[in-house]
């Protein structure tokens, strides 16, 4: 819905936004009241350490949200990467959600220079240097 059509888009993007953080905090209740052994079982299952899961629960389902705009600056298809290397891919987001340098990352790829930029702070930098990005590239 664009701006023009919204009669009151400041009063929208509240209530937008307050209902996703109301949906998170529901969501962090449901985890807490998990007993230890089902939620450590859920890690399990998901191949992460429940310290991890738990992590990544808290940081909400955007943490991740730099990766695919990362790749697309190193032109790598995202797409394409998840299709070839599933499992690298899932590390990778894991590894972005629990990043501590979202500015730093957010500035430069609103900058459009991360991929300049991105060695000196990423913790992904190390598996996005060693991807073969000819066979990633889009088409």
């Amino acid at each position: 819905m664009s701006t023009a059509s919204r009669p009151y888009p400041i009063v929208q993007d509240l209530i937008e936004s307050f209902a996703a953080w109301l949906k998170h905090r529901r969501e962090m209740n449901e985890m807490r009241r998990l007993d230890r052994s089902d939620f450590d079982r859920i890690a399990s299952d998901l191949r992460i350490a429940p310290d991890d899961l738990e992590e990544l629960v808290r940081h909400g389902h955007h943490a991740a949200d730099e990766l695919p705009k990362m790749l697309e600056q190193l032109g790598i298809n995202a797409e394409r990467l998840g299709q070839a290397q599933p499992l690298l891919l899932r590390d990778m987001e894991r590894v972005c959600a629990l990043c501590t340098q979202k500015r730093q990352c957010d500035r430069d790829l609103t900058e459009g220079t991360a991929a300049e930029t991105y060695h000196g702070y990423c913790g992904n930098a190390s598996t996005l240097e060693s991807l073969d990005r000819a066979d990633l590239a889009p088409h």
